[in-house]
């Protein structure tokens, strides 16, 4: 199945990984159209996140990984960190202030991940921008 990611102005193309991780893509799509901000990663290198605090998605772990390509979107469960999303643009440890995290990748952006790398720098000097997630 096919989404389309809106970040600061910018359409994206992304699919589920309803293969790799089919609890995490049912839950996602449950709150969607999903609305929020990202920002620039804390620990992890090149990539944006969305806090979620204890926001529960009732999922466990699955096509787990600390390690995710550029393009790629986890979804972190509550654990022993807060719940996010990070989207990578580069390269990426997932990280908190727990240590090494793994998420469950549920989506991959399919276009232009080129400009995904230029709204990513410009998080991290600039701040906040818009997202949206939608069908």
């Amino acid at each position: 199945m096919r989404m389309k990611i809106k970040i600061a102005g910018h359409r994206f193309d992304a699919v589920f990984e309803d293969d790799k991780s089919p609890a995490s893509c049912d839950a996602f799509r449950a709150v969607m159209p999903f609305e929020s901000q990202v920002v620039h990663v804390r620990w992890s290198g090149e990539g944006m996140w969305i806090p979620l605090g204890d926001m529960d998605f009732e999922v466990g772990h699955e096509d787990a990984t600390a390690y995710p390509a550029p393009g790629q979107i986890l979804l972190y469960p509550k654990g022993k960190s807060e719940t996010e999303i990070l989207i990578a643009y580069g390269s990426v440890q997932f990280a908190s202030k727990a240590g090494t995290l793994a998420g469950n990748h549920f989506a991959t952006i399919t276009s232009d991940l080129e400009q995904l790398r230029k709204i990513g720098v410009a998080t991290l000097w600039e701040g906040a921008k818009p997202i949206l997630f939608e069908i």
